[in-house]
């Protein structure tokens, strides 16, 4: 993001409208999936609906501080989210549905306070790092790079619900 957007509060405002629709879209799409169902692996590879909302968690955990805000769930207990992990196989190593849900919900509502009060004229300084390597991120590119991420494995939650067998949710 250059200096001149980052002059601009629409940018902050943007990212917290993408960060309620993602909230929104995968609580849509989550709904009447239960813990045993968002367990099944889709065939022949990739990641349950587990995997997804758990690393949605996990990608927020990793966030919140910049936005000035706490992880709802200790990144610790989220490992088996991470990014390149491996799929969930086992339901043991998987927390259940319904607190994850707790979590995700929690993880929105904290990614949505931070934005609300962000200060705009931060946008244009430099990431604390960055995910993709870029060498010149700021927190700006970095923030809509998370909201990028958080809108790409939404979608995965609408392909998964169908592949566990419940009709498309979003009309």
């Amino acid at each position: 993001m250059n200096a001149m957007a980052a002059e601009h509060t629409g940018g902050v405002e943007s990212i917290r409208y993408q960060a309620s629709l993602v909230h929104r879209v995968v609580r849509t799409n989550v709904d009447g999936i239960t813990h045993e169902e968002s367990l099944r692996q889709p065939e022949p590879g990739g990641n349950c609906l587990n995997w997804v909302v758990g690393h949605l968690v996990w990608a927020y955990a990793g966030a919140l501080p910049l936005v000035r805000q706490a992880p709802a769930v200790d990144k610790e207990r989220l490992t088996q989210y991470a990014r390149g992990g491996p799929p969930l196989t086992e339901a043991g190593q998987a927390m259940q549905f319904d607190e994850l849900l707790a979590a995700w919900d929690e993880s929105s509502r904290r990614m949505d306070r931070g934005l609300a009060d962000f200060p705009t004229d931060t946008l244009g300084h430099p990431a604390p790092g960055s995910p993709t390597g870029n060498p010149n991120e700021t927190v700006g590119s970095l923030l809509a790079t998370i909201m990028f991420h958080q809108a790409y494995h939404t979608g995965q939650t609408a392909v998964l619900r169908r592949l566990i067998g419940k009709a498309g949710a979003i009309k």
